[in-house]
């Protein structure tokens, strides 16, 4: 069982998180491919950032969206690989939805690359579409593209538990 709540990222145990999924996306794409946030950038005030916890309360995943003018972009979701398959990632991206949502967000936009078919095939399951490039980002071959709008219709309302 994990509990998912918004918290601030410049924790300890979240930097060590990131540094994870830093490490594992050095071995998918090159630098100039990846557009990370930083711990910094992540303590904006236009930024939610949630964490799930075990019953233990050891971190286990994060994610972040960043809310902008007209959309908010999911940035950061990573589940440590022992704990993927148990609904960390759906709960976390459920609460950062929620917030978001609450805060006006209507539409969500993500950033991710061909070389991770399990994160396509969940946010696909999510309820998010391909699209083409926003932002500021270029259109490139080691980048996908993808979209959700936020009609929260049928969501659990309860996602503290997973």
């Amino acid at each position: 069982m994990t509990r998912t709540n918004l918290e601030p990222p410049d924790q300890a145990e979240i930097i060590a998180l990131i540094a994870e999924l830093d490490a594992y996306q050095d071995t998918l794409y090159p630098q100039e491919c990846r557009y990370s946030l930083d711990i910094g950038a992540m303590t904006q005030a236009n930024v939610l950032f949630a964490v799930a916890r075990t019953a233990g309360g050891v971190a286990i995943g994060c994610g972040a969206i960043v809310l902008g003018t007209s959309y908010g972009e999911v940035k950061r979701m990573y589940v440590r690989p022992e704990a993927r398959g148990d609904g960390a990632a759906q709960s976390i991206l459920c609460v950062l939805e929620h917030a978001a949502h609450a805060k006006g967000c209507r539409t969500l936009m993500l950033e991710t690359g061909p070389y991770q078919p399990a994160a396509l095939a969940f946010y696909g399951k999510q309820g998010f579409v391909r699209c083409g490039a926003f932002g500021d980002y270029p259109e490139h071959p080691l980048s996908v593209f993808m979209r959700k709008e936020l009609a929260l219709e049928g969501v659990a309302q309860d996602v503290s538990e997973a």
